[in-house]
């Protein structure tokens, strides 16, 4: 028999567990010798590296509209905390502590999360967007990824975007964060928008980085295990120089694995 967690057994027990957690979280980071991205620069840097932008509203959540209106309003007061952040050399970009007050002054409303393997609604859900949308941008540039998590199921359908699939990472702050780490002497910038449907992001630079980074896919494989769907890919990246075009090196950087909890298309070949 599994063994049930103290928080299961005695729920009152869950805030001060997840107080616990974050604590612990910051205080680590804190004391891991990582100098951490804070300075916000007024001005935009000169070169764009890479840019990409995806709608903010999905229909096909099986939810009321008002929890896609609500996580609009919790990108924009995230966005709002790392917007014209700068990633200068040495320096680590965390997700979870450049947002860490995004609701100091207005608070986050009830948007779509995941607890405990079920999709529900929480303050601060959907923040996930940005965190696939920055992932993906990081993707397209030297920074070296320190931690990533991927989402362990797909509820429904994912709105259009330009980024392949398995290209995500989730948050549970306390738990689970998105860190890159500047290891080059280039600085890098984020910067977001928003216009009335989709949210976009940039990452800029000082200077052009002397290679060209691209990000695919590998074989999709969709198989049966204990009575759920799950899916399985490559997600691959390709280096190419700046100037000559010439191939560098392409590199499987990990195989993304996740439940699929929606009815895929009919002609979809499934493993059993």
């Amino acid at each position: 028999m599994k063994r049930r967690r103290l928080t299961e057994l005695f729920p009152w027990l869950t805030p001060l567990r997840v107080w616990q957690r974050k604590l612990f979280f910051y205080l680590g980071m804190r004391l891991d010798h990582n100098h951490y991205t804070a300075h916000i620069s007024e001005e935009l840097l000169p070169t764009e590296v890479f840019s990409s932008s995806c709608p903010m509203y999905n229909k096909n959540t099986g939810f009321d509209m008002i929890y896609q209106e609500n996580k609009v309003h919790n990108l924009r007061l995230a966005a709002a905390t790392i917007d014209h952040m700068l990633i200068r050399p040495g320096e680590t970009f965390s997700f979870c502590l450049s947002t860490r007050h995004a609701d100091r002054m207005t608070p986050y409303r009830e948007g779509l999360t995941v607890i405990g393997g079920e999709l529900t609604t929480a303050p601060g859900g959907g923040m996930c967007q940005l965190s696939n949308l920055l992932f993906w941008v990081f993707l397209h540039s030297p920074l070296t990824l320190v931690e990533r998590h991927g989402h362990g199921s797909k509820d429904f359908p994912e709105p259009p975007s330009d980024a392949p699939m398995g290209v995500d990472a989730t948050l549970a702050e306390g738990w689970k964060d998105l860190k890159v780490r500047n290891d080059t002497d280039y600085t890098f910038q984020i910067h977001i928008s928003f216009d009335r449907e989709n949210i976009s992001a940039v990452l800029r630079a000082d200077r052009q980085p002397s290679l060209v980074y691209s990000v695919s896919n590998g074989p999709v494989v969709y198989y049966r295990r204990q009575g759920a769907i799950w899916e399985e890919v490559d997600v691959i990246q390709t280096l190419t120089d700046h100037e000559s075009g010439q191939h560098q090196n392409t590199r499987t950087l990990y195989r993304n694995v996740c439940r699929i909890g929606y009815t895929l298309p009919e002609d979809t070949a499934i493993i059993d």
